[in-house]
C-alpha cells in the first residue's frame, strides 16, 4: 500500500521548467534555427531586411504546410513518399476539370480536393489492409501519381503542362484565397504564411488537446498495445493519410493559382523535404515522438538556409549540401537533447 502511494506521490509532482523544456521534442530544433540566424544575420547584409524576412517566410511557408501534416503521420509511425507528387496531382485536377468542363474553378477547386482527399485514403487503406510497409505502399503510389501526372496531361491537353484558366470564372477569388498577396506596414506578406501558421495551430491543437492527438502518439509509440486498450488504429492512420492529402491540396491551390499553368513533372523529390523537416523539428523516425511546431521550425530553416545562401550571394549548388548537414547535425541534437530528458526524469 505505501509503494502504491509513493507511486502516486510521484506522479502529482509538479515538473520543473528545465525539466518540461528538456522534453519538448521541438528544442533542438529551435536552437539550431537561431544558430542559422544568427549566421545569415552576419554573413549577409541584406537578410535582416523585412523584405527579405518575408521572402524567406514564405519560402519556409510552401514547406511548412506539408511538413506539418507529414509530421503528424510521421509521429504516428509511418512515411508517404507520394506526397510531393500528390501536390501536382491535386494542381493537375484542378486546372484539368475546370478547363475541360468549362467549369467554374471552384467547381474544379472542388473535384480536387475530393480526389486528393480520395488517394490519400487509398494510402490509408492499403497500408491497413495489406499491412505491408508505408515505403512500398506509398512508393508505389509515388509511381503511379508521376506516370499519371504525365499521361494524363499529355493525352487530355497535348503537352505537358495545363492550358491556362486565368480568365475563368472564379479564378479571381480563388487567387486571393489561395496565392493572394496582403500588405502590412509596407511589407508584403503570402497568404500562404497565414495557411501555414494555421495548420500548425490546428495540427497542436489536435496533439495535445484532443483524444485524436493520444491516439496518434499511441499508434506511433506501439500500435500493437494502442490496438488492446481500444485505440482505433487502422482509422487513426487512414485520416493521418488524409491529413496529408488534405495539405498536398491546399499547395496544389497555390502552385496553380499562384502560376495559373501546371507542369505535370513538378513536385517529384519534395516528399524528402517534407520529411527532413520534419525530422529536423523533432519527429522520430521510429514514430512516437514529435510535435507541429517542430515541423514548422524545420521548415522555417529550410526557408533560411535556402534564400540566405541568395541573400550572402554565394554559389546555390552547396544549399543540398547544407541540408544534409543539418539533417545531419540535427538528428544528433535531438537525440542528445532527449536523453538528456530520460536522464532527468
Amino acid at each position: 500500500m505505501s509503494a502504491l502511494t509513493e507511486t502516486a506521490d510521484e506522479r502529482l509532482l509538479e515538473t520543473s521548467p528545465l525539466r518540461r523544456l528538456l522534453a519538448r521534442p521541438e528544442l533542438g530544433s529551435v536552437v539550431g534555427a537561431l544558430a542559422v540566424f544568427v549566421f545569415f544575420a552576419c554573413c549577409a547584409d541584406s537578410f535582416l531586411r523585412a523584405s527579405s524576412l518575408s521572402t524567406v517566410l514564405y519560402a519556409s511557408s510552401t514547406i511548412g504546410i506539408m511538413a506539418v501534416p507529414v509530421a503528424l503521420l510521421m509521429i504516428g509511425g509511418e512515411f508517404d513518399l507520394s506526397a510531393g507528387v500528390l501536390v501536382t496531382s491535386s494542381a493537375l485536377i484542378s486546372s484539368m476539370f475546370s478547363y475541360q468542363m468549362t467549369a467554374n474553378v471552384w467547381v474544379g477547386v472542388g473535384v480536387s480536393l475530393l480526389a486528393t482527399l480520395a488517394i490519400g485514403a487509398f494510402n490509408g487503406f492499403m497500408l491497413t489492409r495489406t499491412k505491408l510497409p508505408s515505403f512500398i505502399i506509398t512508393l508505389g503510389t509515388f509511381l503511379m501519381l508521376t506516370g499519371m501526372n504525365l499521361g494524363f496531361t499529355k493525352l487530355i491537353d497535348g503537352t505537358v503542362s495545363t492550358k491556362t484558366i486565368s480568365d475563368m470564372e472564379g479564378f479571381p477569388t480563388a487567387h486571393d484565397v489561395f496565392a493572394s498577396t496582403l500588405t502590412v506596414g509596407g511589407v508584403d506578406i503570402k497568404v500562404t504564411i497565414l495557411w501555414w501558421l494555421g495548420l500548425v495551430a490546428l495540427a497542436s491543437w489536435i496533439l495535445l488537446r484532443t483524444r485524436t492527438g493520444n491516439w496518434i502518439f499511441a499508434v506511433g509509440g506501439n500500435k500493437d498495445a494502442a490496438r488492446a486498450v481500444g485505440v482505433p488504429v487502422d482509422g487513426t492512420k487512414i485520416g493521418l493519410y488524409m491529413g496529408v492529402a488534405f495539405g498536398a491540396w491546399i499547395s496544389g491551390q497555390h502552385l496553380l493559382f499562384s502560376y495559373d499553368v501546371v507542369q505535370s513533372g513538378e513536385g517529384v523529390g519534395n516528399e524528402l523535404i517534407y520529411i527532413i523537416a520534419a525530422v529536423i523539428g523533432g519527429c522520430l523516425i521510429t514514430g512516437g515522438y514529435g510535435s507541429a511546431v517542430g515541423s514548422a521550425v524545420g521548415a522555417f530553416i529550410f526557408g533560411m538556409t535556402g534564400k540566405g545562401i541568395v541573400f550572402a550571394e554565394w554559389n546555390p549548388d552547396w544549399f543540398k549540401f547544407f541540408l544534409g548537414a543539418m539533417l545531419l547535425l540535427a538528428t544528433l541534437l535531438n537525440a542528445w537533447v532527449r536523453k538528456r530528458a530520460e536522464a532527468t526524469k
